[in-house]
């Protein structure tokens, strides 16, 4: 079984490549709120904390079962990213439901959506989605200011670790989420756009999908320098880790899940990013 972490990963790209195209942008399914938004459920984990970074957690009257934030510790859970609990949501009352744009809970959010409940559908397959998401969330929260000082801050701390990087090796780097099936970060990935961010070569960086599952035959093909471990499972990781080709690579595991969830959060990630692939390589072993 996926775990949650992975759950979240494979929803916020959108599923498998193999799945129902998602949309390009942002987009409402059915009509948008009329009115000021005061009630707002989210549907997965870095849409609660987009909201909370723009200041709108008062708003939020219900979130997913992974949400962790302490500002919603006590709000009731609206299920999982595949078993929403449309009843529960409906009881809530919501003037908005967020929810990430995948074919993975495409049927429950439908239903929402012809009950009259606006959805609002957001794509994170990279950062520049990442981005237009949380302008789009800010304006029925009439949060656009607030919007734009977030949306910069996450610029400029790109452009700050980009230069940082730039007197630094780039290693070849694989990055995994789960290792039962292989399951990495490949071109078109937030994860991907953050691996260049910090100066490394994404090994998987020439595949179509941003997150799909792989052989480890594919894996020793690739010649990684170091694997990291995003989801922290070790379920797997052993077997892989005595391949030849891989066994003589620095494996790190990440302290945080931050890069799991593309949101506000994705700095803090960027940060650690580059903090393991800076560290001393003996410590990484």
């Amino acid at each position: 079984m996926l775990s949650s972490l992975l759950l979240a990963v494979l929803a916020a790209s959108g599923g498998s490549c193999r799945s129902m195209p998602i949309p390009e942008s942002p987009l409402y399914l059915g009509a948008a709120p009329k009115a000021a938004v005061t009630r707002v459920v989210s549907l997965a984990p870095s849409l609660t904390q987009t909201v909370v970074a723009l200041g709108g957690a008062d708003r939020l009257v219900g979130v997913s079962r992974f949400d962790e934030l302490p500002e919603v510790a006590s709000l009731p859970r609206v299920g999982g990213f595949t078993d929403i609990a449309v009843e529960v949501v409906i009881g809530l009352k919501p003037d908005l439901v967020l929810t990430v744009a995948s074919p993975m809970n495409r049927k429950s959010v439908e239903t929402l959506s012809k009950l009259g409940i606006p959805v609002l559908s957001v794509p994170m397959r990279d950062m520049e989605d990442v981005v237009e998401a949380i302008q789009a969330i800010a304006r029925p929260l009439k949060l656009g200011a607030k919007a734009e000082a977030l949306v910069g801050e996450i610029a400029r701390a790109r452009a700050r670790i980009r230069e940082k990087a730039k007197a630094r090796p780039h290693p070849r780097v694989l990055f995994v989420y789960g290792f039962t099936p292989l399951v990495v970060a490949g071109a078109g990935s937030f994860t991907d756009d953050l691996l260049r961010d910090v100066g490394a070569i994404n090994v998987m960086g020439d595949e179509s999908c941003p997150v799909n599952s792989y052989s480890p035959e594919s894996a020793i093909l690739a010649k990684p320098d170091v694997i990291i471990d995003g989801g922290g499972s070790t379920r797997g990781r052993e077997s892989l880790q005595e391949l030849p080709g891989l066994k003589n690579a620095r494996w790190v595991t990440l302290s945080s899940a931050e890069l799991l969830q593309p949101g506000p959060g994705l700095i803090r990630g960027l940060e650690e990013l580059f903090s393991v692939l800076a560290a001393d390589p003996a410590r990484g072993r």
